[in-house]
């Protein structure tokens, strides 16, 4: 299983939300380099990276802190937040990132979100499907919409999406245990598709716990930030 580490960005600065709330941000770090450089350093190989100022303003904002991640480090980013039209995924990979994840571009506009998939192919395009009570949440989780993820997932499956990062969004930041349900039941039913589970992890146990699922990958923010896991624990748990 991989395990990814998480930076959120807001004014480029690292930052964590509650439920994707902007109002309830806590401020990590101001340099997120610094960040990634500390993950790097402990053994871990992947960075997951989140413009939220993007996600927020539908279109990619903070490109430069990729831009200076991608270049000081050799982590294997992939990057998310605001990638709307073809200006967004152009500037995110010439900024450095080597997958880029959309969520709400899959959502309103599925026609563009497919030609990614065919000019890019599927190995450089995550699906972000994120949830609230199994409801597709869109727009950094502003919006909520009345699209069920299973069947969002199985129409992306049948298009050739490969990866899939998923976020519970009750979960998130709560550090009280990611959505093992949730997980299981996508599993279940589209049993093709790489499934990187997000949101609520706070213990190694959890971890571990998702592994014995078989998950393809698992991403780990607040956890980190807060001391509840070290990083060298989950380089060790990693397959890079």
């Amino acid at each position: 299983m991989l395990v990814i580490p998480a930076i959120d960005i807001i004014e480029g600065k690292c930052v964590r939300l509650i439920q994707g709330d902007y109002s309830q941000k806590t401020e990590y770090n101001a340099q997120p380099l610094e960040v990634a450089q500390r993950f790097e350093d402990a053994g871990l190989r992947r960075l997951h990276l989140v413009d939220l100022d993007g996600a927020k303003q539908k279109h990619v904002v903070n490109y430069r802190v990729l831009e200076k991640i991608a270049t000081h480090t050799k982590l294997r980013i992939d990057f998310g937040g605001g990638i709307q039209s073809d200006e967004d995924i152009r500037i995110a990979f010439e900024s450095g990132a080597a997958q880029v994840t959309g969520g709400s571009v899959a959502v309103r506009q599925p026609e563009l979100f497919e030609n990614w998939l065919k000019r890019y192919g599927a190995e450089k395009i995550i699906l972000g499907a994120d949830a609230k009570h199994e409801k597709i949440a869109v727009s950094g989780w502003q919006e909520t919409t009345e699209v069920w993820i299973y069947d969002f997932l199985e129409r992306y499956a049948e298009k050739g999406v490969r990866y899939v990062i998923s976020t519970d969004v009750a979960k998130d930041g709560l550090l009280q245990g990611p959505s093992f349900d949730l997980y299981r039941n996508i599993m279940d039913k589209t049993p093709d598709l790489q499934l990187i589970a997000s949101g609520g992890v706070s213990t190694l146990g959890d971890v571990e716990k998702l592994a014995e699922m078989n998950i393809f990958g698992v991403i780990v923010g607040k956890a980190i930030y807060e001391g509840r896991i070290r990083l060298e624990e989950l380089a060790q748990v990693s397959e890079q």
